[in-house]
């Protein structure tokens, strides 16, 4: 009789835990419950018989799978009675990840706002079908169903993502050179630049989840957006005074973001979807302090679905 080897099993899990971590958090919108259900993926895997195990990386995919739909189902009321607009959690991202336009789409803020309308299954069959590229039989075993509701579920994501998706045709270059002017004009108080800069129909999400004061509907229209950013660089915010306040361009979720921070705190992230004319089609503002752990960690996730 053969006995695993602890340090074999704890170097297999070590290999694997960024793309545990990339199932569960595209699965759940969440840092902070992705990073739970890579816990009691090692709790489970420390248990199993691991002697059975022919494919370490589809077995513990297929646990951090279960266990981050698991956890989607428990937070779903938590989320549906959310005070305001419920963003996902954003995280810090490496250029890696924004080099890679999949990865990067597939993390996006406006993607996972669009997952966040599926149901837990439909999301993690999308998730392992279209990002991770998985069979229907592997996501099958994974999620404990039949190959054929996996398949039934399958269609129906991606119909519901492809009609909901962002459309937009920027290329990086474009979407950082959009999001840097439109920083700049922000912090500056600059209305008009924003008014050029700001899609007629542009729509401002903000997230500060009944703990800071935000939009509790969504902010539509140039005028409206540009006229709150403005006011950035000339009012007091959550006790931080203009001239106090840090704003630093950096890589959230695949793609470019600024985090606004006062003396000792992260104070809000914002990031934006850039359109096919270089215009910014859509905001979104996180401000409630439970999300905004995994910016104030400062660290640099690796999302990739290798």
């Amino acid at each position: 009789m053969t006995h695993p080897d602890p340090d074999l099993d704890q170097q297999a899990f070590t290999t694997h835990r960024n793309l545990m971590f990339s199932v569960a958090y595209r699965v759940l919108g969440s840092a902070t419950d992705a990073e739970d259900a890579v816990q009691d993926a090692w709790i489970k895997w420390s248990a199993a018989d691991r002697s059975q195990v022919a494919d370490p990386k589809a077995y513990l995919a297929r646990i951090v799978s279960n266990l981050a739909m698991e956890r989607l189902r428990s937070t779903r009321h938590q989320r549906e009675t959310y005070v305001g607009p419920w963003l996902p959690e954003p995280i810090l991202t490496s250029g890696d990840t924004a080099d890679d336009v999949m990865n990067a789409e597939s993390v996006s803020m406006a993607m996972l706002v669009v997952l966040e309308t599926l149901s837990p299954l439909e999301r993690a069959v999308f998730v392992l079908k279209e990002v991770f590229a998985f069979s229907h039989a592997e996501i099958a075993t994974a999620v404990e169903r039949s190959e054929a509701a996996v398949r039934q579920a399958a269609h129906r994501a991606r119909e519901h993502v492809q009609a909901r998706r962002p459309r937009f045709t920027a290329d990086r270059s474009r979407q950082r050179e959009a999001a840097e002017q439109f920083f700049a004009a922000s912090t500056g108080g600059d209305i008009n630049t924003l008014m050029e800069l700001l899609s007629p129909d542009v729509t401002l999400w903000t997230d500060g989840g009944g703990k800071v004061r935000q939009a509790l509907r969504p902010v539509v229209g140039a005028s409206a957006v540009a006229s709150w950013f403005a006011a950035i660089g000339t009012v007091t915010y959550q006790g931080v005074a203009p001239a106090d306040m840090n704003a630093e361009l950096v890589e959230i979720n695949g793609g470019p973001g600024v985090v606004f921070s006062g003396p000792d705190r992260v104070i809000a992230t914002v990031t934006v979807v850039v359109d096919g004319n270089g215009r910014i089609a859509a905001v979104h503002n996180i401000a409630n302090p439970d999300k905004l752990q995994a910016i104030a960690d400062g660290t640099t996730h690796d999302v990739s679905t290798r």
